[in-house]
């Protein structure tokens, strides 16, 4: 059974996010090729930014930290720590209005 203390994962990741170039970083928990399930941590720093891009078929996302704006056309979403929104099914981004991590579960092809 794998296990993972997000509280602690978090802190690495935004420490990452903060020495690297783009502002981000990333670790996947679960899923591969062979799998349908994948979930993955993600840091931004305030003001960094996931361009617009496709949705997956279905996905989630789950903020572990911070403040995040979604935006899908003229539609926006605003969470905070312990929220849970699903992705819309269509071209979106993701902005951090902190420094913030969020968790990202998608139903991989």
């Amino acid at each position: 059974m794998d296990t993972t203390r997000l509280p602690d994962l978090v802190d690495a990741l935004i420490n990452d996010a903060r020495t690297a170039h783009s502002g981000r970083a990333a670790r996947t928990l679960h899923g591969s090729s062979a799998r349908h399930l994948r979930q993955t941590v993600i840091a931004l720093t305030d003001g960094t930014s996931l361009s617009e891009h496709d949705s997956p078929p279905e996905a989630t996302l789950q903020v572990l930290r911070g403040h995040v704006t979604i935006t899908a056309g003229s539609d926006t979403w605003e969470g905070v720590a312990g929220d849970l929104v699903t992705i819309p099914d269509a071209r979106h981004g993701l902005t951090a209005l902190s420094d913030s991590a969020v968790l990202l579960t998608v139903l991989a092809h």
